[in-house]
């Protein structure tokens, strides 16, 4: 486990490709990850919505976080990930809208993902995003259907243990500020453990109400609140 100041987090840059390559294969299936043209094209698009964690030591990426704005109806209706990867918003949309879809969440260390939402607070605040959905397996879920072939994806990702989610992977994104549950939607992308069932979450970005009161702060004061940054409230 690393700790974060031996971690140098920023906006990801083509030339990272390779590493952040690495950490795909590290932390999903052949069919699940990204390829080097999927990352790239992240990059290109939304180069300030692609963020990422290295070792300084070795270069090394450590977590990563891609993201692009997308409407939160387009999201809500969408019936699997790819549309929403594949969706593209009008330059009116991008301009106006105030939601992000986190395309992908990689880590190997949660102190990498820390780093990641300390870093990219503050850029939220700034250019006004106020809420992040995200797409998480339910990798408990097979199991649970084997001893129950009557439980529902929906009553699965309800059940909770001691106030929070049971399913280890939902309870993780809950510790990271995903604390919504907005849907559960069959055939959303491929997992087995999941029965490719996903629950679509949703997290909020802390104090982003006050967006225009951010806008107009400068940056140097903007960005020294980020050691006040936890996970999306």
């Amino acid at each position: 486990m690393f700790t974060m100041s031996r971690l140098d987090t920023r906006f990801i840059r083509p030339t990272d490709i390779p590493t952040l390559l690495r950490l795909e294969a590290r932390q999903w299936d052949a069919h699940q990850a990204a390829n080097a043209d999927d990352l790239r094209q992240r990059v290109e698009r939304y180069p300030s919505l692609c963020v990422a964690s290295f070792h300084r030591r070795s270069g090394e990426a450590v977590s990563s976080l891609f993201m692009k704005p997308l409407s939160r109806e387009v999201i809500l209706q969408a019936r699997t990930w790819s549309e929403c990867a594949k969706a593209t918003p009008s330059d009116k949309q991008s301009e106006s809208s105030s939601t992000l879809f986190g395309l992908s969440l990689t880590s190997i260390d949660p102190r990498g993902v820390q780093a990641l939402i300390k870093f990219f607070w503050p850029h939220a605040l700034k250019a006004g995003w106020r809420e992040i959905y995200l797409a998480s397996p339910m990798p408990g879920y097979a199991a649970a259907r084997q001893r129950d072939p009557q439980l529902t994806a929906a009553r699965y990702a309800a059940q909770t243990r001691f106030g929070v989610p049971r399913d280890h992977q939902l309870r993780y994104y809950r510790h990271k500020g995903f604390r919504e549950i907005v849907a559960v939607k069959p055939h959303y992308f491929q997992d087995d453990r999941s029965l490719d069932h996903f629950a679509l979450l949703r997290g909020k970005v802390p104090l982003s109400t006050l967006s225009p009161l951010w806008r107009l702060m400068p940056w140097p004061v903007l960005r020294s609140l980020s050691s006040l940054a936890g996970a999306p409230a």
